[in-house]
């Protein structure tokens, strides 16, 4: 942090210094401006404070049952952003992280301040704002490919680094021309995300298991370097799981942008087409007046219209045919039941055949009455 003094000495008066906060310079007067800088500094929040706070605030955020766009949320989601802010101007000046180092060389307390880029992607993704929605989403992904691209390079676990926004584009692009999707790499996917599942319910299982111990400060500087290292790879495939979603919304934001376009020019090149003539689908005329014109055409009355119209000239089904007199139903009825009376007759008649012929078997013996071939 840079302050600009104006220092006095005697009647003189010296120029505007841009001086460090840090240091201590010594010039006419300036023990009471040293002063008043580690006044400010006392009251300035430190690192620690940022990065625990801003988890704090995002832990409330994950696990909110309020709705994302409430003015809660969005409160705590901007003083997130602006914590984390901080945090990482503080990171830059420290210039605590390096290339040239490997991962062992970094201390067991550090290692959680790599956390920063994809906490500042966690925290922009939860922001609200449909106008500026595009922008949130290419912000979020520059903070999610800083933290892979630090861990990447840190070998904090195996992992390939997902595409720049050019690859990515060329990447697409290519896909879109090919007319069937590739099967294989769409498998290679779901394969990938099964086992970022399970390794994610593993370390988070492992995580909960060193977690009292840690915030406690009962464990060892080798139990703290486990911990921050589990969430550190906890948080790798957060980042490419994001990753992916954000991918996909943007492609879906840049063809909802261009859809109005196409829409538009379709419409102006419909307008401006003259009109079409109708036409029939039959040789001639002659053949269209006999078979039609090949569709069904137009009801030209409704039913009721149709049944008082024939009903006016009688020519309905029903209509022309004498109804039968009260003597002629009587006459039909009496003849069914004759007819119902003369089968029972016959029944009867039929039943006591039966029976006698019955009765005849039983005294009657098979072969009876034959005499011509006894021995």
């Amino acid at each position: 942090m840079k302050r600009h003094f104006r220092c006095r000495s005697g009647s003189q008066e010296l120029p505007f210094i841009r001086l460090p906060s840090t240091l201590e310079v010594d010039l006419p007067g300036s023990s009471l401006f040293n002063m008043a800088a580690s006044a400010d500094e006392l009251l300035l929040p430190r690192l620690p404070e940022l990065f625990e706070t801003s988890q704090r605030l995002l832990d409330e955020v994950e696990v909110a049952t309020e709705p994302s766009g409430s003015r809660a949320i969005q409160d705590k989601v901007s003083k997130g952003l602006d914590l984390l802010h901080k945090a990482a101007e503080m990171l830059s000046q420290l210039d605590l992280f390096s290339q040239n180092e490997d991962l062992e060389e970094i201390a067991s307390t550090d290692l959680k301040y790599l956390l920063v880029p994809a906490f500042q992607g966690a925290f922009t993704m939860k922001q609200v704002n449909p106008s500026k929605r595009l922008d949130h989403l290419q912000q979020a992904r520059e903070h999610f490919i800083h933290y892979l691209t630090q861990c990447h390079c840190y070998h904090v676990a195996e992992f390939q680094l997902p595409q720049t926004k050019t690859n990515s584009t060329e990447n697409h692009t290519a896909s879109s021309s090919m007319a069937y999707p590739n099967l294989v790499a769409m498998a290679s996917q779901r394969q990938a995300k099964i086992e970022r599942y399970k390794q994610k319910k593993e370390l988070e299982h492992r995580l909960s298991a060193l977690k009292s111990a840690v915030e406690s400060g009962q464990a060892d500087d080798e139990r703290v370097r486990e911990y921050y290292l589990l969430h550190l790879r906890r948080w790798i495939g957060i980042s490419l799981e994001e990753m992916e979603s954000i991918d996909q919304e943007i492609r879906i934001l840049k063809e909802k942008d261009s859809s109005p376009r196409e829409v538009s020019a379709s419409h102006s090149s419909l307008q401006e087409r003259p009109p079409m003539k109708p036409f029939i689908l039959t040789r001639n005329k002659a053949q269209a007046t006999v078979f039609g014109a090949g569709y069904p055409s137009l009801a030209t009355m409704t039913v009721s219209d149709w049944y008082e119209q024939h009903q006016k000239f009688r020519t309905l089904p029903d209509q022309g045919i004498a109804k039968p007199t009260s003597a002629e139903i009587k006459k039909a009825a009496q003849q069914r039941e004759d007819q119902e009376e003369k089968e029972d007759e016959d029944d009867e008649k039929t039943v006591h055949r039966m029976r006698e012929w019955d009765d005849w078997k039983d005294t009657h013996p098979r072969g009876y009455g034959n005499r011509h071939n006894m021995g």
